[in-house]
């Protein structure tokens, strides 16, 4: 898989650009912000429908801009392909198209252009509340399984659902009567995200450890724990005994539920714990620290879309050069050998010069300046 060309129209601070890129590295290089993240955001979108910075698509247009319109040219999946974004100001809804077919959805996005991205943000997410470590293993897998995205839209739709009868049940008590229907569709729904979800956790734990063993010289072991409803001792049995268990945890918890007007039981409440020598990283872990242990997920992630798709998803590093010292950058350059890469870098001469040069200045591209 290999991004070949992007065309930027009223994005962001790109008044226009078109970019060519090369399959190994594209070393994306300027001064604070001129528009270097910018451009991995752009991929991004084109990758999964949606920015990783914000979800209101209206910061996505350029000021004064009429509208915004993203192009990408790939070879995936064997073949020359294309996807097209244009983004409205106001309620008009964006127009999404694959090889110039309009898609009523992004559901049709993930697998065309997969990417893997590490950005400062990924240093704050290891250390802030669940909500934002479940964003990085919903945008994981919406983009490996399709089966896995529409389990977790629907599951957000029943949630939605849920906590409207909770909070309107005073108004309208007959409400609660449907309130068991939604719990039984949200535990056999959820009962799949957390089957999707351990799997995948089961993989990126041990292949995170691998990478982070030779980064850190055999210094440091990581481990990477899964946390899902209480009452569950193990997410990995068979489907039928994860959804008992859920039903089980909804019960003991109607009371608490209906007080609360919250919705306490389920996997909308997961997350995942990131630990180094058997420390967790959320209230003890260096920059350093936390820095290593996230890149090491990035690649893990990257290698399990290469096993299961067969095609190197696309690199994208956002300043993941600072605060290394000389032998882990090291490392994470020969660990990128492989695949297409974009990494963003302030200071051209701190990296050692491989592949495509690209000089961003004032949202204008001054190629291999």
């Amino acid at each position: 898989m290999r991004l070949e060309q992007l065309r930027l129209r009223g994005f962001r601070n790109y008044e226009s650009l078109t970019a060519d890129f090369v399959p190994g590295v594209n070393l994306i290089v300027g001064d604070n912000a001129q528009g270097k993240t910018n451009l991995l955001e752009a991929i991004t979108y084109l990758s999964m429908g949606h920015s990783f910075r914000t979800r209101k698509e209206q910061e996505l247009i350029g000021m004064g801009a009429e509208f915004a319109e993203l192009e990408a040219k790939l070879f995936s999946q064997g073949r020359e392909q294309s996807i097209r974004a244009v983004l409205f100001p106001g309620r008009r809804s964006r127009q999404l198209y694959i090889g110039g077919v309009r898609q009523k959805t992004a559901a049709e996005l993930p697998g065309i252009l997969t990417t893997v991205l590490f950005c400062p943000e990924d240093l704050l997410t290891l250390k802030m509340g669940p909500s934002a470590r479940r964003r990085l293993l919903d945008n994981a897998l919406t983009q490996l399984r399709p089966g896995y995205e529409r389990a977790l839209t629907q599951y957000t739709r029943l949630h939605d659902h849920k906590s409207r009868i909770l909070k309107d049940r005073f108004q309208n008590p007959s409400l609660l009567e449907t309130l068991p229907d939604f719990n039984l569709r949200m535990a056999q729904v959820g009962a799949i995200l957390i089957a999707y979800r351990a799997r995948f956790m089961e993989r990126l734990a041990q292949l995170a450890a691998d990478f982070h063993q030779e980064f850190s010289g055999g210094k440091e072991h990581l481990t990477v724990t899964y946390q899902t409803v209480s009452n569950i001792p193990d997410p990995l049995a068979p489907q039928q005994e994860v959804l008992q268990k859920l039903l089980e945890h909804q019960h003991s918890h109607y009371r608490a539920e209906l007080e609360s007007c919250q919705c306490l039981s389920g996997p909308h409440r997961d997350d995942f714990d990131v630990l180094l020598d058997g420390v967790s990283l959320k209230g003890y872990g260096s920059q350093g620290q936390i820095r290593t242990a996230a890149i090491s997920l990035k690649l893990a992630e990257r290698e399990i879309f290469r096993r299961d798709t067969g095609e190197e998803p696309v690199l994208l590093l956002d300043d993941v050069l600072s605060e290394l010292d000389p032998a882990r950058q090291d490392f994470i350059l020969n660990r990128i050998a492989s695949g297409q890469v974009f990494i963003t870098c302030c200071e051209r001469s701190r990296v050692t010069e491989i592949g495509k040069v690209l000089t961003i200045e004032h949202g204008a591209l001054l190629e291999g300046a």
